[in-house]
């Protein structure tokens, strides 16, 4: 879906009204094919460890979530690798701060499927996988394991 300035969606004239705005927000928001949430898991460690696998699989454009608790000044490890895909297997990884429901403080895409981060404050941290190009388009199913860790 292409959005435009004054008031046209994907090639659509509308008129804004007083309302026209937060009518134009709401459609947008409620547009299908959208993506959205595939998944969302709250990750807990087995007693005496600090880290765990986690496996899942997204499919075109969503993505699925992993929500861990955490103290600022912990590091967390992620590291994301590819088990299976009916495409080219392009999937990354955002670590989201808590709080924030799509700006990252971590994005594989630009900087690797591995990493340890300091993180900044005390709550819940969301690990966002989700695919790219080609298979995020074409509705493509790749599978995966993100191996996860807070010290």
């Amino acid at each position: 879906m292409q959005v435009l300035k004054q008031g046209f969606i994907a090639g659509h004239s509308t008129r804004l009204g007083r309302h026209g705005g937060r009518l134009a927000l709401v459609a947008l928001l409620a547009w299908p094919g959208m993506a959205a949430a595939q998944s969302v898991s709250d990750v807990h460690f087995e007693a005496g460890n600090y880290g765990t696998m986690v496996s899942g699989s997204v499919v075109g454009d969503g993505f699925a979530d992993y929500r861990l608790g955490a103290n600022g000044g912990q590091k967390m490890f992620a590291e994301l690798s590819v088990t299976e895909s009916n495409g080219d297997g392009t999937v990354y990884f955002n670590i989201l701060p808590p709080n924030s429901s799509d700006a990252a403080i971590y994005n594989s895409s630009m900087d690797g499927n591995s990493t340890t981060v300091n993180l900044p404050s005390d709550g819940t941290y969301t690990i966002r996988v989700y695919q790219m190009g080609n298979d995020a388009d074409a509705g493509k199913t790749s599978s995966f394991n993100l191996d996860l860790s807070i010290q």
